[in-house]
């Protein structure tokens, strides 16, 4: 069956960044790409932080990052700083970069456990300009012609949600994508092969295609309502299971921070995300052990300033479909699954969806090896950041509450045991099957839990510290020097991309 017709069911940020990349496509063919959507229907709007993927989403649909930046009122992001999360007053940052670099083959985190048994008690952060950089309240890109001594700055975008949808539909539409306003109130499938062969409008349209993606969020309207494809709930490992956004604007004057904030509470997280002109805002808990009338207090207590919506309460399973592409519908974004937005994970799912989807397309036909290559992928990517997540959980010391205990107390998957286990022993990390979690990142969060390393590979122990010494100090030396000759982040951010006038 040869794909003509490509329908997209759903707008909102998953909607628009199918659009806008499967937009190319009619630069090179004669696809049709109709996106339906209602504005009656509103989005999740809550997927603000982004991680470093995205700037390569952007890069390769030739987006301008200025005028992007400037139009959705958006920030810049060097990591998350994570409050509360080993015990109560600890405080941490997952950054985008790594600690140091490679010596002698190792991950620079042995080097530095090597030299700490050796007296040295410099901690692990000053060896990564992202969270140096961050600690500052500082930022800057990384210039085409920067000295070869000093690291690179890998950074990722705080966005309004609402207004990056509605950059790209105005990309998507100039690129010949056709947008139908209206709600879905039928799904017709074909007899024999159960594939979906239209749907049909409220006002009686019907839209036929041949490639149908479901960006319809947490109904799943092709992927579940009409497929009954299922679903693989993970509430055991990943408990909360409500949210309550709400926006608010900055009363301090302070100005935006280039990292988001995650601030655990006593049964779930508060998120913090600084956008230009305000904060985006929200507390994700569990209803088995926080009502949401306390939830909704504890986020209006704990905001930078006054809301500027009313609170937006929203239910969810964390989890995943059993399958993310069943026959002609492909499930992208909160369609395929949901895993609270922890990690910034939330919006990087839809750009790998995305992009395997991309990969794997042909306008032949639609075929079992796609559609299993695709699911077996996007399987494996969904595990492997269930695994991070559960990680901040389970590597608790806290007990002030059942719901701590509940998470410290409880069993977790054997992969992530593992892992666990391995970088107790010798500071030993395998990132497998291309995960999206570098070594860097698992070591950030293990370490910022309070999991110490017991030792670290033994070849380190095979390099002469005489020669090792003054590399690592001029590793620090080098941070030390780009992060103090970089401006505030707000300072770039109002000479690089100033929000533009919203009318």
């Amino acid at each position: 069956m040869a794909i003509n017709k490509i329908v997209i069911v759903g707008g909102g940020t998953a909607g628009w960044m199918t659009a806008a990349a499967l937009s190319k496509l009619n630069q090179a063919s004669k696809v049709s790409i109709t996106l339906v959507e209602s504005e009656q229907i509103g989005t999740v709007g809550v997927g603000e932080a982004t991680i470093p993927p995205i700037v390569e989403f952007n890069r390769l649909l030739d987006i301008d990052e200025r005028e992007m930046l400037s139009a959705i009122q958006g920030t810049f992001k060097l990591g998350i700083q994570f409050v509360n999360w080993g015990q109560v007053g600890d405080s941490y940052i997952h950054p985008f970069g790594n600690y140091g670099y490679q010596i002698e083959g190792l991950n620079f985190h042995h080097i530095w456990h090597r030299i700490r048994e050796a007296g040295d008690r410099r901690p692990l952060q000053v060896f990564n300009p992202e969270t140096m950089a961050a600690y500052f309240g500082r930022f800057a890109r990384t210039p085409e012609k920067q000295r070869d001594d000093l690291p690179p700055i890998n950074y990722a975008y705080h966005i309004d949600a609402g207004r990056y949808a509605q950059f790209l539909r105005g990309y998507a539409e100039k690129r010949g994508v056709t947008r139908l306003e209206g709600k879905v109130s039928d799904v017709a499938l074909n007899g024999n092969s159960g594939f979906v062969e239209s749907v049909t409008m409220d006002n009686g349209e019907i839209i036929s295609g041949d490639l149908f993606i479901d960006c319809s969020g947490f109904r799943g309207l092709l992927i579940e309502q009409a497929l009954e494809t299922g679903y693989e709930d993970w509430t055991h490992w990943l408990p909360c299971n409500r949210a309550v956004a709400l926006p608010c604007n900055r009363d301090d004057g302070s100005p935006p921070l280039p990292y988001t904030r995650a601030t655990a509470h006593s049964a779930g997280w508060q998120w913090q995300v600084p956008l230009q002109h305000r904060n985006g805002n929200g507390h994700v808990y569990c209803n088995e052990y926080m009502d949401d009338d306390e939830a909704h207090d504890i986020l209006v207590n704990n905001l930078a300033g006054k809301p500027t919506a009313d609170p937006n309460f929203l239910r969810f399973v964390t989890g995943r479909r059993k399958k993310f592409w069943n026959k002609n519908v492909v499930a992208i974004g909160l369609s395929a699954g949901f895993m609270e937005p922890l990690e910034s994970t939330s919006i990087h799912l839809i750009n790998s969806g995305i992009n395997k989807l991309i990969a794997l397309l042909s306008l032949n036909d639609i075929t079992e090896v796609q559609q299993s290559a695709y699911n077996r992928l996007t399987g494996k990517e969904y595990e492997r950041i269930r695994d991070f997540l559960i990680l901040h959980y389970c590597q608790t010391s806290r007990d002030d509450s059942d719901f701590w205990n509940y998470c410290r107390t409880m069993s977790i998957p054997d992969s992530l045991t593992e892992k666990i286990e391995l970088f107790r022993a010798n500071g030993q990390i395998f990132r497998e099957d291309d995960e999206l979690f570098t070594e860097t990142s698992w070591a950030a969060v293990m370490m910022g839990q309070g999991l110490e390393m017991q030792g670290h590979n033994a070849m380190a122990d095979a390099i002469d510290l005489a020669t090792l010494k003054p590399e690592v100090d001029e590793i620090e030396k080098s941070i030390s020097f780009l992060v103090k000759h970089m401006p505030t982040h707000k300072e770039f951010l109002d000479q690089y991309c100033p929000a533009a006038l919203q009318t």
